[in-house]
């Protein structure tokens, strides 16, 4: 077994085991969330010991560097000294500003932040609350354009986060960012290549930011928004993406539902038999896929046996569940 100190506190861990599961096997609150390595949550700091291989996959090299891990993916291979990543400067101070419905199950939060945050539209950050709880969210704006921060939360029943930020009126209400990281991000340097957009729920919010920049930066080729809903009013943003239609020659809004009646821009039927039959040949195009794991997994096989290239697909799953934060 090695031996793990946290907090001044000690603790076995068995072969085979996270640091993370060591953590709260001996009562710790220990942040976490998707247990996967993919939130980012779970981040830690090795003091002391050798930081064993696969506790630093998809890391920045400047988080690297200061010897951060992801307890989730951590395996001790010696005894280890960690600490929580408090203090570090991964997190930026923030202010909540607006929480309004964008549906039922969706209100978005618009923050003003203490100093700039170095990220893309569309990348997803970590939401801090006061007292630790944390959540990972999609950015759902443009940086360079909007002075604020933009988040679409979906509403959980009986989920710590979602069911604050969707509550009393926050305006005022002091949180912490951090990050940010992910996939789902435009770059201007194929502006001619053709872009398709497919996500459900509150999938929409790194594409909607994905589709702006694509827009602002001027892109030409053409761009095919695809957002999924299992019935009409779980659709959101509907007028505005049609707007972006009526306004850019090049853009097209697709709504997808799985029951319901028809009506104009919104087909039924599952998302995945829509993507087939309107390209049944994908190559060439930009992809980009955001949702629950399932829909992301599923589709990003079909896309990639249609003929987008792997380098070409771009994909953040939304994983994890509330937790608290360090």
């Amino acid at each position: 077994m090695a031996a793990l100190e946290y907090e001044g506190r000690h603790f076995e861990v068995r072969p085979g085991e996270t640091v993370l599961d060591a953590l709260l096997a001996g009562g710790v609150d220990a942040p976490h969330s998707c247990r996967s390595g993919h939130c980012r949550t779970c981040l830690a700091r090795v003091v002391e010991g050798s930081i064993p291989r696969g506790s630093q996959v998809g890391l920045k090299d400047a988080w690297r560097e200061l010897g951060l891990v992801l307890t989730c993916c951590t395996v001790p291979e010696t005894d280890l000294v960690i600490a929580p990543v408090g203090g570090l400067g991964l997190e930026v101070g923030a202010t909540i500003t607006e929480t309004v419905r964008l549906a039922a199950d969706v209100v978005r939060v618009r923050m003003t932040l203490d100093a700039p945050l170095e990220h893309r539209g569309g990348q997803y950050v970590t939401l801090v609350r006061g007292d630790g709880l944390a959540r990972s969210y999609s950015t759902a704006n443009v940086p360079d354009r909007d002075p604020f921060l933009e988040l679409h939360v979906r509403v959980i029943a009986g989920g710590s986060m979602s069911g604050w930020l969707a509550g009393a009126n926050l305006a005022g209400e002091r949180v912490a960012i951090r990050g940010p990281d992910g996939e789902c991000f435009y770059v201007a340097d194929r502006t001619t290549e053709p872009l398709l957009l497919v996500g459900a729920g509150t999938g929409l919010a790194p594409l909607w930011a994905v589709a702006q920049d694509a827009l602002r930066r001027g892109h030409t080729g053409r761009i095919v928004l695809v957002h999924g809903a299992v019935e009409a009013k779980g659709l959101y943003l509907v007028e505005e993406l049609r707007e972006l239609t009526r306004e850019h020659g090049n853009f097209e809004y697709v709504g997808s539902v799985l029951r319901g009646e028809p009506e104009a821009g919104i087909e039924i039927g599952p998302i995945d038999a829509l993507i087939r039959a309107r390209f049944p040949s994908l190559r060439g195009w930009r992809v980009y896929l955001c949702g629950n794991p399932e829909l992301v997994f599923d589709l990003r096989k079909k896309v990639f046996l249609a003929g987008a290239s792997t380098r070409d697909i771009h994909a953040d799953a939304f994983v994890g569940r509330p937790t608290r934060a360090a």
